[in-house]
């Protein structure tokens, strides 16, 4: 087990996972609510207890594929929900990752990094290897600045975030969530970019 899962295993038999509001955020829920196209390939990277894989699955997308470095989650997961498909759960370092997805959800798995200029990159670059052409990244980023926080999650601000993800994908909307849940408000930025 190397540093990276080690330290989120950790995390996650220790009951240390605040982040865990116990059902699908708002902003990605809402935006799963607008999607018509069931056949879509979804990756959902740095899932967690993957609440948004569980939803998208009751609502019969059936090609959900669920991402963490940490088996734990992975297996709890299939534990509270058994009909969601096995091979669909991945126990992987997202950067050696292969495949191509329309879509990616985020959820503040980019701010779990160190935010070097290096790692920041790097997410990037891999999220624009596994989008086919046309695909999306679509998802909530943390909105504080670096120094107000020396510990996960890491976050950054709008113009910042933007100066890695246009490079590489085309903005549709970065903008202050507008449905975040009460304790997160004011502190999310929702996003959709598009690969060319």
């Amino acid at each position: 087990m190397n540093q990276e899962e080690a330290y989120w295993t950790d995390r996650y038999r220790n009951n240390s996972t605040g982040w865990d509001i116990g059902f699908p955020s708002t902003p990605l829920k809402e935006y799963i609510d607008q999607l018509t196209n069931k056949n879509l390939k979804i990756l959902i990277p740095g899932a967690g207890s993957a609440y948004e894989a569980e939803y998208l699955h009751s609502k019969g997308f059936d090609n959900v594929h669920v991402l963490d470095i940490s088996s734990d989650p992975l297996e709890q997961f299939h534990q509270r929900v058994p009909t969601f498909p096995e091979k669909h759960l991945l126990h992987q370092d997202f950067f050696k990752l292969a495949g191509e997805y329309d879509l990616i959800l985020e959820q503040t798995f980019f701010c779990s990094f160190y935010p070097s200029k290096h790692n920041r990159q790097a997410y990037v670059s891999k999220i624009s290897e596994l989008l086919r052409p046309g695909g999306k990244l679509a998802g909530v980023w943390f909105k504080h600045p670096l120094e107000e926080h020396s510990t996960r999650p890491y976050g950054g601000y709008r113009a910042e975030y933007l100066s890695y993800l246009t490079p590489h994908l085309a903005l549709i909307t970065f903008e202050d969530c507008f449905n975040s849940i009460p304790p997160r408000s004011g502190n999310e930025l929702f996003g959709i970019f598009q690969k060319s």
